[in-house]
C-alpha cells in the first residue's frame, strides 16, 4: 500500500508540474539590452511586460494560461540575434518579438522559416513591433511573420501627403541610419515627395554610420550649408537624440520630421526646442484626443517610474496575440498565425486591422509636434521637460494603405 501511495504521489507531482509548465505562454523578446540602443531595448521590455502582465490579470488566455516575456539581449546585431533563436528553439519557446533593428528582423524572418520548414511540429512564430522596412512585409513576407507598426511607405505617405500642404517648405534633408530601415526611408521620400510637391528641392541625401556616431556637429554644418527648412529623418534612439540636440546647440532653425521623437531620451535631448520643430508621425502620443489609455500610461509610469508608456504597437501586438490563442482555442503557431489573419481588434489607438495578403496591420496614426505643456492641447509634458506633444493632424488607416507585392506561400 506504501508502495502504491508513493507512487501515486509522485504521479500526482508529475502531473502539477506538468499543469504548471503548461500555464506559462513564453514569448522571447530578442532586442538590444546593451550598448548604444540599451535604454530603448529596455524601454520595449519593460512595455512587453507591463501589457502581458494586464493581459494575465484579466485571466490570461485560454482559460487562466499566463503569457511571460522572456528577456534576450541580441545587442542590436542580426548575428546575435541568429545565436538567440536558436536558444528559443532548444528551449521550446514557440513565439517571439522583436523590434529594433530592421537588419535583425530580416534574418529572423529568413531563420524562423528555415526551421519551421525542417520542424513542423515545433514551429515559432515571429512578431515585430518596430521594424520599418517595407520589404519585410513585400518581398521577404512570411506565413510566420507578422509587422505591428506602419512600415516606412505607409509613413512617408502620410507624412508627405500633409508636406504636400505645407508651402513654407522649400528645401528638404534627408538624413538616416546606414541599414535597411534608413536606406528604405530614403528611397521612399524621393519616391513621393516629389508626385505631391514637384516644387521642393530634395538638397541632401546622407547616410551615416549606424549607432556609430558620437557628435553630429558635422552632419549639422552640411545640413546648414544645404539651405534646407526642413529635414526628414528615421533616425532613433541615440542617433535621433544625438542629431537633435546637435541641432539645438547649432541654431539651426530648420523643421525635422521624425518616426521617433517621443521615445525614451529624446525629449531630454530636445529639451526647450523651439516649438513647431520637430514633429513625429506615430500611431498615439500621450496628449491625443479622445484618449483611451489614459489609466494605462499612468499606471505605466506609477509601475516604472521615470519611463513614459508610449508604445501603443507593443500593447497591440500582445492583445492581438491572446485573441488569436482564444479564437483558435490553441497556443500552436500554426493555429494561433490562422487566426490572426485578417483579424480586426479595437486597439489603444482605434480600429486595426491585420491584413491578410502580407501580415501588416493597418491602423491610423497622427502627426504631432513638440509643443510647450499648457494645460489642454498638452495636458502632459515628457520627461520633466515642460514640453510635450500635440495632434497637428490624424490619417484615418484607409489613407495609410499602400500597395503589396506580397506572394505569400500560406500553410
Amino acid at each position: 500500500m506504501f508502495t502504491r501511495l508513493a507512487t501515486g504521489l509522485l504521479v500526482g507531482l508529475a502531473l502539477g508540474s506538468s499543469a504548471t509548465a503548461q500555464a506559462q505562454i513564453k514569448i522571447a523578446y530578442i532586442d538590444p539590452l546593451s550598448g548604444a540602443f540599451a535604454s530603448i531595448g529596455e524601454f520595449g521590455l519593460k512595455s512587453f511586460q507591463a501589457i502581458a502582465e494586464d493581459v494575465n490579470a484579466k485571466g490570461g488566455v485560454l482559460g487562466g494560461q499566463k503569457l511571460e516575456i522572456v528577456p534576450m539581449d541580441n545587442k542590436a546585431s542580426p548575428e546575435e540575434s541568429l545565436i538567440l533563436l536558436k536558444k528559443v528553439t532548444d528551449s521550446g519557446i514557440r513565439y517571439i518579438v522583436q523590434g529594433q533593428g530592421s537588419g535583425a528582423a530580416g534574418a529572423l524572418i529568413d531563420a524562423v522559416n528555415k526551421w519551421n520548414d525542417r520542424n513542423p511540429d515545433k514551429t515559432v512564430l515571429f512578431l515585430n513591433y518596430a521594424s520599418n522596412d517595407p520589404e519585410l512585409t513585400n518581398s521577404k513576407c512570411s506565413f510566420w511573420y507578422y509587422s505591428f507598426d506602419a512600415h516606412n511607405l505607409m509613413k512617408v505617405e502620410a507624412l508627405t501627403n500633409y508636406m504636400a500642404k505645407d508651402k513654407s517648405i522649400k528645401k528638404v534633408y534627408i538624413i538616416g541610419q546606414d541599414y535597411a530601415h534608413g536606406q528604405q526611408m530614403a528611397k521612399a521620400v524621393v519616391s513621393a515627395l516629389p508626385k505631391k510637391r514637384p516644387d521642393v528641392e530634395i538638397v541632401g541625401n546622407e547616410l551615416h554610420p549606424f549607432g556609430k556616431v558620437k557628435d553630429f556637429a558635422p552632419y549639422v554644418t552640411k545640413i546648414k550649408a544645404s539651405g534646407a527648412d526642413t529635414v526628414i529623418t528615421g533616425n532613433w534612439g541615440n542617433d535621433l537624440a544625438l542629431l537633435l540636440r546637435a541641432s539645438k546647440e547649432a541654431g539651426l532653425k530648420t523643421k525635422f520630421f521624425t518616426y521617433f521623437a517621443a521615445v525614451r531620451g529624446t525629449p531630454t535631448a530636445l529639451g526647450e526646442m523651439p516649438e513647431e520643430t520637430v514633429f513625429q508621425i506615430t500611431e498615439w502620443h500621450r496628449n491625443v484626443q479622445p484618449n483611451k489609455l489614459d489609466k494605462f500610461a499612468e499606471d505605466y509610469t506609477k509601475r516604472f517610474p521615470g519611463l513614459e508608456f508610449s508604445y501603443v504597437r507593443i500593447n497591440t501586438t500582445i492583445q492581438m496575440l491572446a485573441a488569436a490563442m482564444d479564437k483558435a482555442k490553441s497556443a500552436d503557431p500554426l493555429k494561433v498565425s490562422q487566426a490572426m489573419e485578417g483579424m480586426e481588434f479595437e486597439a489603444g489607438n482605434g480600429k486595426v486591422v491585420m491584413r491578410k495578403d502580407d501580415h501588416q496591420l493597418i491602423q491610423p496614426l497622427v502627426l504631432s509636434t513638440y509643443s510647450k505643456k499648457n494645460g489642454t492641447t498638452v495636458k502632459y509634458d515628457t520627461e520633466g521637460t515642460g514640453y510635450g506633444f500635440r495632434t497637428v493632424a490624424t490619417i484615418p488607416a484607409k489613407d495609410t494603405e499602400v500597395p503589396t507585392t506580397c506572394a505569400m506561400k500560406r500553410m
